[in-house]
């Protein structure tokens, strides 16, 4: 059981992370390349970073937490009719 609680945490967390730097770079930082906004257009660029590797990481935590339910899946396919 230890093993599926540190993939889901891992995976909230990730998602946690990605709502939070989508949304500041969404709604709160500037777009562009304004040579006035030289410290908040740097902090964007970081969490662009930032967002692209959570992102990435958040897929790979998903593959792995469907990858540990697989015997379920299959289970509840067959149960409906349908293969798996």
């Amino acid at each position: 059981m230890g093993k599926f609680r540190l993939v889901n945490i891992v995976s909230l967390f990730l998602l946690l992370l990605l709502c939070m730097t989508g949304f500041i770079n969404w709604l709160a930082l500037p777009r562009g390349y304004g040579a006035t906004q030289g410290l908040l257009l740097s902090l964007r660029h970081f969490l662009l970073g930032v967002h692209q590797w959570s992102a990435t990481l958040f897929v790979i935590t998903i593959a792995i937490h469907i990858t540990f339910h697989w015997g379920y899946i299959r289970a509840n396919l067959k149960k409906k009719g349908l293969k798996g």
